[in-house]
């Protein structure tokens, strides 16, 4: 009685498996043949600024960019959370950090930003932020950043804005981030749908 519950759990169990093999196969099939960016693969460019880190295990991506004059744009993006409802072909929007510093200057400009799909193909960043740091060790939640940035005068939040296109923060950079970092989850996602496949596929070999 022992021996044949003990093989009645192993039949559930390999038939379990199968069944979750089953799932993550057709998951994976279904990732490889969806290409949401399809219709924007070649609207975006980061043609100004360097890549200075895209790991493959992080969710980030920061670009650099030295201006003639010395001064510096970096830009840390990620994806923010997920849009339910969304029927777009990017359900996330992208979160920036953008700061400007000068050369030999401790200060820097600090903007918060995001990007989203605009349902005509473009993709213009919208300004929530801005901030005026005495130096890059002012970066801590706990700082005063000053007021609010709805509650500046429109015509200065509208020049901001244009200081940020101007140092090559336009639409182009802001598709290349929209699906660069919308592929790159997908990228992820599909790495992790493998190796759990491969782990149980294995173990089933090896129970054999």
């Amino acid at each position: 009685m022992v021996r044949t519950t003990q093989l009645f759990r192993k039949a559930r169990k390999t038939f379990q498996d199968l069944r979750l093999l089953q799932i993550l196969q057709s998951e994976i099939a279904h990732e490889l043949s969806s290409t949401p960016c399809q219709n924007y693969e070649n609207n975006g460019s980061s043609s100004h600024f360097t890549v200075e880190h895209d790991s493959l295990k992080s969710q980030d991506v920061v670009l650099r960019r030295k201006m003639d004059s010395g001064e510096e744009v970096v830009i840390s993006a990620l994806l923010g959370p997920l849009r339910f409802g969304y029927d777009g072909a990017f359900p996330r929007e992208i979160l920036m950090k953008i700061c400007v510093s000068k050369p030999g200057v401790s200060s820097l400009l600090q903007f918060d930003c995001g990007v989203s799909e605009d349902g005509h193909g473009g993709s213009p960043f919208k300004l929530y932020n801005a901030y005026y740091l005495r130096s890059s060790d002012c970066l801590g939640p706990s700082v005063y950043r000053g007021p609010s940035f709805s509650s500046l005068d429109p015509r200065l939040q509208d020049a901001l804005k244009e200081y940020l296109i101007s140092r090559g923060v336009e639409e182009s950079l802001t598709n290349f981030l929209l699906i660069h970092l919308h592929k790159k989850e997908q990228g992820q996602y599909l790495n992790w749908l493998k190796n759990v496949e491969y782990s149980i596929a294995k173990r089933e070999s090896n129970e054999l």
